[in-house]
């Protein structure tokens, strides 16, 4: 079991506007997830991974290959009161779910 996300590299954001975002994404996808996955990625460690994807189109494209797949996903939109001038997608979720189902659609990724 792991769990995934994906950060926009386009964006160029600080460290901590970085990290900010992950940790939404992180949260509002285990939030998202099925109870019985939940229990036992939270039993195997919760395992993430932190992912790099060009833009907000590889965002959509890789959110919809997931939905497809029936994997819970959680895309992340910064408000745009400090970093941001507006209202900016950053990240997607993806899981906890097993690996295997992950990996068949961000196993071709680098990591950040």
């Amino acid at each position: 079991m792991k769990q995934v996300i994906l950060v926009r590299m386009d964006l160029k954001m600080p460290p901590g506007k970085l990290a900010a975002q992950v940790g939404h994404a992180a949260v509002e996808a285990a939030l998202k997830a099925d109870k019985d996955k939940l229990k036992e990625w939270r039993k195997q460690g919760m395992k993430k991974v932190v992912l790099k994807v060009l833009g907000i189109n590889d965002l959509h494209k890789l959110k919809a290959e997931a939905d497809s797949l029936g994997l819970v996903t959680a895309l992340i939109t910064d408000a745009g009161r400090t970093y941001f001038d507006s209202p900016t997608t950053t990240c997607l979720g993806i899981g906890p779910d097993k690996e295997e189902e992950i990996d068949k659609i961000t196993g071709s990724l680098k990591m950040l």
